[in-house]
């Protein structure tokens, strides 16, 4: 969980009152964070030549994103106090009607092609809030954003450029200006370089390193505003003059892009003249066909149900006195006009972690008290538990394998990409794996789609063990897939290898007929059997493969009909002898990989 550091005067000032250690920590455990430290009475570091003022560390649950700052915490608190009310978030468009727009150009599809967009007007800085806005951005880079990989926020002095921006990718020759805090224009190369051993921004580097465009946000007069996700420009930066800021943050991933957004809109416009009022920025997307206004701060909406939120907490609260309670978590909440069982519920743009009807539950807790909740036990007579589907018959391939005499192994999910392609005869088609962007060790550069990698190392780390050796693997592979918004899937495999003086290919056959017989599946043979649908919903059969990890003439292909429909589902075969060098293997090995999720 994270830890944030908040100035403790600062703290019970805005909480109206001084607390000692215990009260405050009797106050943090009431809401659901934890005091970590207080360090009145530590040695705190000297700073500018004067003593760092009394710190309060405290624990924030790692969702809770709007706690991440001071003005979070101490907002919250007060709400929970109830001495202050809910704030409103408005969007409020410029005087003249004319928002600001972020143009987005088609290229940036090819490295970071989400942007989101956000101003806050007449703010009103101090060293204090100033410090507290970066340490929010760099909080939220280190845990939500992935380090920057998923998600860079820039900040941007509006009065010093001018809209409309635009977004766009372009090969790092051809963009230039002077970073932020520097006096020399430099050209992307240039800056990698000139970073390269930088203390802080060398991690994000590799990021967009070695793509041949890099991001970048332009002004209406090409000045560059930032080179997204590693610095911004000098000409831009913010201070404590800063009046008028602008937001602009990229993304490879939309909902967390929303996310970062309201965050940083909700938790600093508490500081504008008029507070909690936004100015919405219009990002245009002509390649997409969309224009759109950023941020969205609506709550959503949705219901809970009172006899639920009653059952689970051990309460007979009735439906005022539940959206009471959810007032002082920062809800809005009122007793539904159409069920009494049910309360309507707005959930508030800071609020991103509450995704079902038993967060609500927990904050009603919270909010009534842990310490005042009837002790019982709870009454689990409704409840049914049961593996997904695709864990049961996981389970079963396992136990059948075991049973046939073959020892279950667990390999790492990470390998090298030679492991994956090359040393197994293969061909990266680009299009494949699932690779880190940043990897510690030449191991673990790819995830792995292919569960033979893992069983063949485990046999060449085993070597001195008596042969025959009979391993397999029922586990997850991954591959890329753009139709999802993770790009990537998972794919639950089956494998296994025989390791001997003699190749085992008879005894890996004899292993994928006792497999199939056990999941019903029967075995056909010739055009008559093909023909035979009615003999069985499940059906396999075998043809001879011509595959480079197999030798010439010794691999097969599964092939499966399941209600009709026919695909390959795997293939099995005694390993080359170029596969069997590269893993250091001196005997024959025979191995069998198939897709389990065919018969789900």
């Amino acid at each position: 969980m994270p830890t944030i550091s908040v100035d403790k005067a600062a703290l019970f000032k805005e909480l109206g009152r001084d607390y000692t250690t215990e009260e405050f920590d009797e106050l943090c455990f009431e809401f659901g964070i934890e005091l970590d430290e207080d360090t009145t009475n530590s040695d705190r570091p000297i700073v500018d030549g004067k003593q760092e003022a009394p710190q309060l560390k405290i624990e924030i649950p790692a969702n809770r994103y709007d706690l991440l700052c001071f003005e979070g915490i101490a907002l919250m608190l007060n709400i929970f106090l109830e001495r202050k009310p809910l704030p409103e978030y408005k969007l409020v468009p410029p005087a003249n009607g004319q928002m600001q727009q972020i143009i987005v150009k088609e290229d940036t599809t090819k490295i970071r092609p989400y942007v989101s967009g956000a101003i806050l007007r007449n703010v009103k800085f101090d060293q204090a809030r100033y410090e507290s806005f970066i340490a929010l951005q760099d909080k939220l880079h280190q845990n939500l954003a992935r380090q920057r990989t998923l998600v860079s926020i820039g900040t941007h002095d509006l009065d010093t450029v001018q809209g409309p921006f635009t977004y766009e990718a372009h090969p790092p020759k051809d963009i230039k200006f002077t970073p932020l805090n520097q006096t020399e224009e430099m050209d992307g190369e240039e800056l990698m370089n000139f970073y390269e051993k930088h203390p802080q921004l060398s991690k994000y580097l590799h990021i967009i390193r070695d793509s041949p465009v890099y991001p970048v946000i332009y002004d209406s007069k090409r000045t560059v505003c930032s080179l997204p996700p590693i610095i911004n420009s000098d000409r831009s930066k913010i201070g404590l003059h800063t009046t008028n800021i602008f937001i602009e943050i990229t993304a490879l991933d939309k909902t967390k892009l929303d996310i970062v957004t309201k965050m940083m809109v909700t938790m600093f416009s508490q500081y504008t003249a008029e507070p909690f009022t936004i100015e919405p920025v219009q990002i245009v997307s002509d390649h997409n066909k969309m224009t759109r206004v950023s941020p969205d701060i609506t709550p959503r909406t949705t219901q809970a149900e009172v006899s639920y939120i009653n059952q689970c907490c051990g309460l007979n609260l009735s439906p005022t006195e539940i959206c009471s309670r959810l007032t002082k978590m920062a809800y809005r909440a009122k007793p539904s006009t159409n069920n009494p069982d049910t309360i309507d519920v707005e959930i508030p743009a800071t609020r991103a972690d509450v995704l079902h009807q038993c967060d609500i539950m927990e904050d009603v807790a919270i909010a009534y008290g842990f310490n005042s909740l009837p002790r019982a036990f709870p009454d689990i007579s409704g409840t049914v538990a049961k593996p997904l589907p695709i864990n049961k018959l996981s389970d079963i391939v396992r136990v059948e394998t075991a049973m046939a005499g073959w020892s279950e192994v667990m390999p790492l999910i990470l390998c090298s990409h030679d492991e994956n392609f090359g040393w197994l005869n293969r061909k990266d088609d680009g299009n494949t794996a699932v690779k880190l962007a940043n990897p510690k060790t030449l191991e673990f550069q790819v995830v792995r789609t292919s569960l033979l990698p893992g069983l063949l190392k485990t046999i060449g780390e085993n070597k001195s063990h008596a042969i025959p050796m009979k391993i397999f693997e029922v586990s997850d592979v991954a591959f890329k897939d753009l139709s999802l918004e993770r790009k990537s899937r998972n794919e639950r495999h089956f494998a296994a290898a025989f390791y001997g003086k003699s190749s085992g290919f008879e005894v890996v056959h004899g292993l994928l007929d006792r497999i199939m017989a056990m999941l019903k599946s029967a075995c056909i043979t010739g055009e008559e059997g093909l023909d035979n649908t009615a003999a069985s919903d499940s059906q396999y059969w075998i043809k001879e493969l011509n595959d480079p990890t197999y030798f010439p003439g010794h691999a097969a292909s599964i092939h499966v009909r399941i209600a009709g429909k026919e695909s390959v589902i795997g293939t099995f075969g005694i390993l080359h002898p170029t596969v069997l060098e590269k893993y250091g293997l001196k005997y024959p090995t025979s191995t069998l990989e198939l897709n389990v999720e065919a018969f789900l």
